[in-house]
């Protein structure tokens, strides 16, 4: 049995993004994940836009900040950022990269054009209320507010979806938040399993804890990656995940503090290919042959044979029958029961077996 699939089978319910239904039995929902990856750039952040569409994803996602109201002048930068961007602070960082309010309303409308849900990750109230204002379909929390009990509490009072990321939190923490969502009314809700480290090791990418967080709290699940390459995320939609965000990038040369842990393009399409790609395999669970199967039978599959030439009241022996292809005779299972029986009539070698020819 695939781990989670009890888990599938136990959520016999989905939530529904726009007019796409989420959850068991349902296509995985694809995050395009561009954050700040368009360095403060319009065209830059148009052309994400294009390729997430041109990928097959379902969504693009970018990040919605103001860092006036996000972070103090002094705050310290992770180890990463400071890895990928040099010396600027955190506070001159976050100001090159905000996506200005002005250019929300027309890249939504642009993605839209394109076939895409329009998400953004709001990092303060004020935030998310100007998403809720251009009227996104859900509300994806980041990692860095899945503790953030008022704001998740305020926040899911509009019957949103919401999307929560998991990261730097534990299983305790993640119940207290889903409790918190849950006491609105609001039950749409994705709990996404997410390890903050840019990239991720494998060793700690830990894919299963989604399917824990689903079991323990009954909520529907998925994973937000931060490894290298697409293996970690067609491993998480094998496992159950019905959503899946991944970062990508134009180039992971460009400057910027995401770029170097994020997919390129062609990975971005060959991640969503790699998708619907498992879903298929995935199949419905149940044993039953398919067309293909029902059309090489007769051609792969064994039957009883006359190994030699049998005359008429000769016994049937290990000597005289064996199994062989074509399988449009009697299936090997009839082997034993005819061994002993007499031959009814003259059967040349290489004869399917047929029940008239024994007694």
């Amino acid at each position: 049995m695939v781990v989670g699939q009890s888990n599938m089978e136990k959520f016999n319910k989905f939530i529904k993004i726009g007019n796409i239904k989420i959850g068991p039995g349902h296509k995985a929902f694809i995050i395009a994940e561009a954050g700040v990856n368009h360095n403060g750039n319009f065209k830059m952040a148009k052309k994400l836009i294009s390729i997430a569409s041109k990928s097959g994803a379902d969504a693009i996602k970018f990040q919605t900040f103001n860092p006036e109201t996000l972070i103090i002048k002094n705050a310290p930068k992770a180890k990463y950022q400071s890895k990928n961007i040099g010396k600027e602070s955190h506070y001159q960082m976050l100001k090159k990269l905000m996506l200005p309010r002005s250019w929300h309303r027309k890249l939504k409308k642009y993605a839209e054009d394109k076939g895409l849900f329009f998400l953004s990750t709001p990092f303060s109230l004020d935030d998310a209320f100007f998403l809720k204002s251009i009227k996104v379909k859900a509300i994806k929390v980041g990692s860095s507010d899945a503790n953030n009990i008022p704001y998740l509490s305020k926040m899911a009072e509009w019957q949103l979806p919401v999307i929560l990321s998991t990261g730097m939190q534990d299983l305790n923490s993640v119940a207290e938040s889903i409790e918190a969502i849950r006491k609105t009314g609001n039950n749409k809700l994705v709990v996404l399993q997410c390890t903050t480290s840019y990239p991720c090791p494998f060793d700690q990418a830990n894919i299963r804890a989604m399917v824990t967080l689903g079991n323990k709290n009954d909520v529907l699940f998925g994973y937000s990656d931060h490894t290298l390459g697409i293996e970690a995320a067609v491993a998480a939609v094998s496992l159950g995940a019905c959503v899946i965000e991944k970062h990508f990038t134009l180039d992971r040369n460009l400057p910027g503090p995401d770029h170097k842990a994020s997919l390129e393009p062609d990975e971005l399409k060959r991640l969503v290919e790699a998708i619907r790609n498992i879903e298929q395999a995935l199949g419905s669970g149940e044993k039953t042959l398919t067309f293909n199967e029902k059309t090489i039978i007769k051609a792969a599959a064994k039957s009883v044979v006359a190994t030699k030439d049998i005359k008429k009241g000769d016994l049937f022996s290990e000597k005289n029958i064996g199994v062989k292809r074509p399988g449009n005779g009697l299936p090997p299972k009839y082997f034993n029961l005819i061994l002993g029986k007499k031959s009814t009539k003259y059967i040349k070698k290489d004869t399917l077996i047929k029940k008239a020819h024994y007694v």
